[in-house]
């Protein structure tokens, strides 16, 4: 699979990103990378930004990620658009806590910044990769502004917008244009190198802080909506699933006391004390 673009900050950005043209304004995610690509067995294949993911291998941190591509992922609609499905590789964002506490329960598991097509060797432009996506059934960054005349943007002064992902500012602005230039504009008033803080708790005790009725009651609705079964295995996992989006960086720790076997168990006890009410 192809890499993600390098993307470097906008005082060592290429001269040409701001000589001229037109830019896009998009949303600076504060994730993990990801990327993907349909292979022609029908099997998609996934990855972070330094390795690809092999059956069984997935991170517990991106296996909301995995999922909600396997599930989301139009493939006729793919293998209708090109010859070779896997000449094309997505690459974008698995939205798990890294420093900002985004609002999970309305931010999409993975949103798409790049398409890299191998058969052009290319990465798509901006408004070609919003529309692919969109054509997929998946969701792309957030975009702020379109076609801002390059020369009238000033990274010195220019404004962080708030982010569509939580009630807060952005962690900054992707800058590109549709040549491949880009770069990106940090927000100064938010820390991304953050050190996570071990969980210190009991299974049990962290099962409690976790796994509440609140979280059981949007899981299951989300299951639901999908026409899926709500049993006690079922919602297990994606509650463990959506607790790990946000806390996967304390409750994995080296130094967490949680143990996830013990802590499982403990969030399987409430599951079924839920389903029992």
């Amino acid at each position: 699979m192809k890499p993600h673009p390098s993307t470097p900050a906008i005082g060592d950005a290429p001269e040409a990103l701001l000589d001229g043209g037109h830019l896009w304004i998009q949303e600076l995610l504060d994730g993990a990378p990801f990327r993907f690509r349909l292979l022609s067995s029908g099997v998609i294949e996934v990855g972070d930004g330094q390795r690809r993911f092999g059956d069984g291998d997935v991170p517990l941190p991106y296996e909301h990620a995995v999922r909600h591509v396997r599930a989301s992922l139009d493939r006729e609609a793919l293998q209708r658009a090109v010859d070779d499905v896997a000449s094309v590789t997505f690459l974008g964002v698995a939205m798990h806590h890294q420093a900002v506490d985004y609002d999970w329960h309305r931010t999409p598991s993975v949103l798409g910044v790049d398409v890299f097509d191998a058969d052009r060797d290319r990465y798509l432009t901006p408004d070609a990769v919003e529309g692919v996506y969109e054509r997929l059934g998946l969701e792309s960054v957030n975009t702020f502004e379109k076609e801002v005349r390059a020369l009238d943007f000033d990274p010195e002064t220019v404004s962080i917008p708030d982010s569509a992902y939580y009630d807060g500012p952005a962690a900054g602005l992707l800058v590109r244009d549709k040549t491949g230039n880009r770069a990106v504009v940090s927000n100064p008033d938010i820390e991304l190198d953050v050190e996570p803080e071990p969980l210190s708790m009991s299974a049990e005790e962290a099962a409690e802080r976790y796994a509440t009725d609140r979280r059981f009651d949007r899981v299951a609705t989300a299951l639901k909506a999908n026409g899926r079964p709500v049993t006690v295995d079922v919602l297990l996992e994606r509650t463990v699933e959506s607790i790990l989006r946000g806390v996967h960086d304390r409750l994995l720790h080296p130094e967490s006391t949680v143990e996830m076997g013990a802590f499982r168990s403990a969030v399987a006890e409430r599951a079924q004390a839920w389903l029992s009410e």
